[in-house]
């Protein structure tokens, strides 16, 4: 993972967590993909996908996550749930954190998928 990746899953994990969510398990990896950082929300799982853009030219940080990343994330999900059936009960959402080169903004969308 590169410099600017790592800066803005540090800053994504202190933006959740001052919001009350707890990490369970951070870039956790599969062959289908990986999960950026594993939350727990008041007993829901939340796979949250973190996505930064210096520039909007190609679109922004959240639109990113297309229908193929989003595929990809899932089959990721079920992988870890399969791995960890104790927390496999528990409900589930995927979110995703967006930045831009505005310093600062953070953009959280909860249960990004079910909407």
């Amino acid at each position: 993972m590169n410099r600017t990746g790592r800066e803005a899953e540090d800053l994504a994990l202190a933006f959740l967590n001052s919001r009350g969510l707890r990490l369970i398990e951070r870039n956790y990896a599969t062959r289908q993909g990986e999960i950026d950082l594993v939350m727990e929300d008041r007993g829901t799982l939340a796979f949250v996908e973190v996505r930064h853009r210096n520039s909007a030219r190609f679109g922004g940080a959240i639109e990113s996550v297309d229908r193929r990343k989003q595929g990809r994330l899932i089959k990721a999900a079920e992988a870890y749930l399969q791995a960890h059936p104790l927390q496999a009960r528990s409900p589930c959402r995927f979110d995703i954190i967006g930045m831009g080169s505005e310093q600062g903004k953070i953009e959280w969308i909860q249960d990004a998928f079910g909407k």
